[in-house]
């Protein structure tokens, strides 16, 4: 009954008219809560300026999202590096698997990650986002237990491809939600909180591989997958419950906090979430030097994490003959990750338009790191050795930066969903490559390797000058876009922020 009351005080027929310029078949699903339940500019704009209600109502989103996207990311991560922690025990003689087809397993699962993730993405948008990315947990959390049953190069493939098809939608969903549910400003940290969470499953998953790792009953990798495959399908079903599919619908939010939240979205002129796939704000994306140069950054970004995340283990193994030993050296990793992303996020979050400078910035480690790597003698030198292992993975910040950008900066529900799925194939493809700059015959140095890192991280430095290039003559002149709306006759509608339009679009008046 409050609830009740406490809609019907922001009706106000009188205004209605506010919401009634333009064409409400134009506004996005957010729009047409506000303009079906007679919010008006006004009543909207006094939530907005109710501080102390918007803080509380952050608060409440982060309790309710984070906890469930970082558990998430962290199973996600421990399940994908299943086959990086078996290498390290008994994996190769069990399935008579050579280093080579090793490396296609790693390519395989991104293989089936590029192939599915368009897919997923559009039907999360026409569907139900929650349910789709639930019941992709479950599968995949099945696929790792039938994994376990593999005694072949083959059979190990098939099920690395089956688990590439169901995690595929997890991250570009991530992101999508991230945009849908924060304001710009606190979109970069929100996103980097649950994305360090692949440091702390790299902790977590060291330390749990270390204890499976004293298993005698069965083979060390078979438990792996085992172990790790009933988490997840029982995680899975917790999502199902619990993660909402969007604003309207999220069932722990009151009628007034919807209505903020919508709000809120509108300040980014972004809009929040449209079911209807509109073929011109494909086409838009596919024509956006933005999004390109974010797929350049991204597949280079990605080169690199293909093949550290895949030969990682085996170059500490190079330092040392004790599976056990391999495994809590690889924990100190997940640390300096999560570090990485929360500090170069934070930095994205706090101060306005320097995420171009924070991800050239955070590639700096990662070439002193790789130099390490190749020039320290992994006889004499270990520890250099190590501490350059450790420092490599500051590239994942600029990661982290790079895949949510285009849920940050493009408007159009469409364009912004295509945009995340185009740097996601990118993200794809960079880490089918990179395992193969890794030559089995160069090891423990990899010397091959670590030249295609070096190559990449540099290339990254520069797209992200020439980004920021593009982006500070974009804000110049959406700028005078405004200057001149407010010297004329003004934008068209109040209301022009809840339509689904695209950046483009909107910078044209």
């Amino acid at each position: 009954m409050k609830d009740k009351i406490q809609k019907d005080s922001f009706r106000n027929p009188e205004n209605e008219k506010d919401l009634q310029v333009g064409t409400i078949a134009d506004l996005d699903e957010g729009g047409a809560f506000l303009h079906e339940h007679g919010f008006t500019h006004d009543s909207l704009q006094a939530l907005l300026n109710d501080e102390a209600r918007n803080k509380s109502l952050v608060r409440k989103v982060d309790l309710v999202l984070l906890p469930l996207l970082a558990g998430t990311y962290v199973l996600q991560y421990i399940d994908k590096s299943a086959l990086a922690y078996s290498a390290v025990f008994d994996l190769f003689t069990s399935t008579h698997m050579s280093s080579n087809q090793y490396s296609w397993l790693a390519s395989i699962f991104y293989l089936a990650y590029l192939l599915a993730e368009y897919p997923w993405n559009i039907l999360a948008q026409k569907t139900r986002l929650a349910k789709v990315v639930s019941g992709n947990i479950v599968a995949w959390g099945s696929i790792l237990m039938v994994t376990a049953a593999c005694s072949s190069f083959t059979g190990m493939a098939i099920c690395r491809f089956l688990l590439g098809i169901f995690e595929a939608p997890i991250t570009p969903c991530f992101m999508m939600i991230v945009g849908m549910w924060y304001t710009r400003d606190q979109q970069p940290f929100r996103a980097g909180i649950f994305y360090s969470c692949n440091g702390l499953g790299a902790i977590i998953g060291g330390i749990l591989t270390f204890g499976i790792g004293q298993i005698h009953t069965i083979a060390v990798w078979r438990a792996i997958y085992l172990i790790l495959g009933g988490v997840t399908v029982a995680w899975g079903i917790v999502m199902f419950f619990f993660l909402p599919d969007d604003i309207i619908s999220a069932k722990r939010f009151k009628f007034e906090e919807k209505a903020l939240l919508i709000g809120r979205s509108r300040l980014g002129r972004t809009g929040v979430m449209n079911h209807q796939i509109k073929w011109y704000q494909i086409r838009e994306a596919l024509v956006d030097p933005q999004i390109w140069l974010l797929f350049s950054f991204t597949l280079c970004n990605e080169i690199i994490n293909g093949g550290v995340a895949s030969f990682g283990k085996l170059i500490i193994k190079g330092l040392t003959d004790d599976p056990l030993k391999t495994c809590a050296l690889g924990i100190p990793l997940g640390a300096f990750q999560v570090f990485y992303i929360l500090s170069g996020t934070f930095l994205a979050s706090r101060f306005r338009n320097c995420r171009t400078i924070i991800m050239p910035l955070y590639l700096v480690p990662t070439i002193i790191g790789t130099c390490l790597m190749w020039k320290l003698s992994h006889e004499t030198s270990k520890v250099g050795v190590l501490c350059g292992y450790y420092i490599v993975g500051a590239y994942v910040c600029s990661l982290v930066l790079s895949l949510q950008m285009p849920a940050t900066n493009l408007g159009g529900y469409t364009k912004r969903s295509t945009g995340v799925a185009l740097v996601f194939l990118a993200y794809c493809a960079g880490n089918i490559i990179g395992p193969h700059a890794f030559l089995a015959k160069e090891a423990p140095l990899y010397q091959t390797g670590c030249k295609v890192i070096l190559a990449c991280a540099s290339a990254q430095v520069v797209l992200a000058i020439l980004l920021r290039l593009l982006l500070i003559s974009r804000n110049r002149r959406r700028d005078a876009q405004a200057a001149a709306d407010q010297a004329g006759a003004g934008p068209q509608s109040e209301y022009d922020e809840l339509a689904d339009l695209t950046d483009f679009e909107v910078r044209s008046g």
